[in-house]
């Protein structure tokens, strides 16, 4: 006899998927948009939405679920998004006149280094975040966006591509 899928809407289970996908999914988005607050935002109201549907959605599917809304709440949101990266870059594009010149250039570099990353088509600057800062394998990033491996390593080379023709082939990236 099989043995019967977990309830979503059993407490136990559903605070055994929030305890488990929260923090990656919210980390994925972040890595989609540059806001972490906006990232909260919509992991939160995605697991809003999971309480409310927890008796349509499959146990053993609820990770593709809240990756899937997660990206989908975000597309919907993409106008908001562009409003507060032009603001996060206009804040830190200020510079501090009273560093030194080599504290300044270090300053400037990293505010070049994040404005190229920020500028990266979202698919690519999504990879290669998943994959430098989170320290993520290609099968896991292939897994999170329910792509192909190929399509990873694709998207990965032209994020490389990308960073080094804005910041010089010289920077090992």
């Amino acid at each position: 006899m099989a043995e019967k899928e977990p309830s979503i809407c059993d407490e136990r289970n559903y605070n055994q998927l929030f305890r488990k996908y929260y923090e990656p999914a919210t980390k994925y988005l972040y890595y989609k948009c540059g806001d972490l607050q906006q990232a909260e935002d919509i992991v939160q109201n995605v697991f809003i939405k999971l309480w409310r549907l927890c008796a349509t959605v499959s146990f053993y599917k609820a990770k593709s679920y809240i990756y899937t809304a997660c990206n989908n709440l975000f597309l919907n949101d993409v106008a908001h998004k562009k409003v507060v990266l032009k603001h996060q870059e206009s804040v830190s594009g200020k510079t501090n006149y009273e560093s030194p010149e080599f504290l300044m250039e270090i300053d400037e570099f990293r505010t070049k280094l994040t404005q190229t990353i920020s500028n990266l088509p979202v698919k690519e600057r999504e990879v290669f975040l998943l994959s430098r800062v989170e320290k993520k394998t290609y099968k896991e990033i292939a897994e999170i966006t329910g792509l192909t491996i190929k399509a990873i390593e694709r998207r990965m080379s032209k994020a490389l591509q990308l960073l080094r023709n804005a910041l010089g082939k010289e920077i090992k990236i």
